[in-house]
């Protein structure tokens, strides 16, 4: 026997407001997503995933319960991780996001997945900390970096941080120095703290005039050089190991690329005066950090990533007053893009010049 269908009823008050718990709620969710998404990660299932799959397949693939994959399948699709098509017979198959597939399948040369494994298990431990770091604070990473922390950073470099690298900062530099005048005038460049190196790889193969330095600490500049050597521009770009904050990092350079650096030096002011004096007359430095907004939303995803680093006593400007100290160091012609996509945040990227015409 057919049904009616139900009455749409209308009340004089608004009962499908959300109650003002709800933000706390979705915070607590949204943590349950993060676990997901890993769980899905270190079981490969993205692998299987390129094309359209049901829950039993899948299941039977990784040996898994498959009512249960069904409904993890079903929450990745709620997250936009996955997209799912209704078959004929009723059931639902699902695949991952077009957009995605270069990223979380470890198959892929585009892969991501291990920078995202590591971000979660920072943020994680981050999460646990933060009680005592309230509590009792973190004294400020000893300079230089012992050599530990510096082999750490190498390690990332040579996975989690290439991985993002290629899949993020590369496309953003290219497009970014594409639309400048100076790049094609470029003969010279810095990649100030390069991590892999990929940025600097990545230019210099768009424009052949250019030669340069990746700077990084000694054991992340190996990391860089291996990279360099790889692409076949050893007789272009070279490396030099060191601590900014101590060491030369060169002089008469036409392009600077500074990428989430100035975060971890004491005396931004300082830092911005030796990129001054390392840049040629006409030469153009690119800053890109992080800042935090004013609007509270636009500034949630920085004041998230960075509130270990903020806790341990690094910088994190508020919008807009990078830009002020770049003109007090003498650099001309500043202008900011808000809101650049980046890894894990946006950041603003600020394009300042030095004069060409000085006495």
């Amino acid at each position: 026997m057919a049904h009616e269908p139900a009455e749409n009823l209308t009340f004089p008050f608004p009962l499908a407001r959300p109650h003002a718990l709800q933000a706390c709620w979705d915070v607590q969710l949204a943590g349950l997503d993060a676990d997901a998404l890993r769980v899905a990660l270190e079981a490969r299932m993205f692998v299987q995933l390129d094309d359209f799959v049901s829950a039993q397949q899948l299941a039977d693939h990784l040996s898994l319960l498959p009512t249960n994959t069904g409904y993890f399948l079903e929450l990745l699709w709620s997250m936009d991780v996955l997209e799912r098509e209704h078959t004929a017979s009723g059931e639902f198959h699902y695949r991952t996001r077009t957009e995605l597939r270069p990223y979380l399948n470890a198959d892929s040369p585009h892969y991501c997945g291990d920078a995202l494994l590591y971000r979660h298990r920072v943020l994680r431990q981050v999460g646990v900390q933060l009680s005592d770091l309230l509590r009792e604070g973190m004294p400020r990473p000893p300079l230089p970096a012992p050599a530990a922390q510096q082999q750490g950073w190498a390690e990332a470099a040579r996975v989690q941080i290439a991985q993002e690298q290629q899949a993020v900062t590369v496309e953003v530099a290219c497009d970014l120095l594409n639309r400048q005048p100076e790049f094609a005038q470029a003969r010279r460049m810095l990649d100030l703290g390069g991590g892999p190196g990929l940025v600097a790889i990545a230019l210099a193969e768009r424009q052949p005039e250019l030669s340069g330095v990746v700077f990084e600490y000694p054991a992340v500049a190996e990391v860089a050089q291996e990279n360099i050597r790889r692409a076949g521009l050893s007789g272009r770009l070279s490396t030099r190991g060191g601590d900014l904050i101590l060491d030369d990092f060169g002089s008469g350079y036409d392009l600077i690329w500074c990428s989430s650096v100035l975060h971890f030096v004491q005396d931004i002011p300082a830092a911005l005066d030796r990129l001054y004096a390392a840049l040629r007359p006409g030469g153009l430095l690119v800053c890109c950090h992080a800042e935090i907004a004013y609007d509270a939303r636009q500034a949630r995803p920085v004041l998230q990533y960075y509130l270990h680093m903020r806790m341990q006593g690094r910088h994190v400007l508020p919008a807009g007053q990078l830009a002020t100290q770049l003109q007090q160091a003498g650099f001309v012609r500043v202008e900011q893009l808000d809101d650049v996509r980046f890894p894990v945040a946006p950041v603003a990227v600020l394009l300042a010049r030095k004069g060409k015409n000085l006495s």
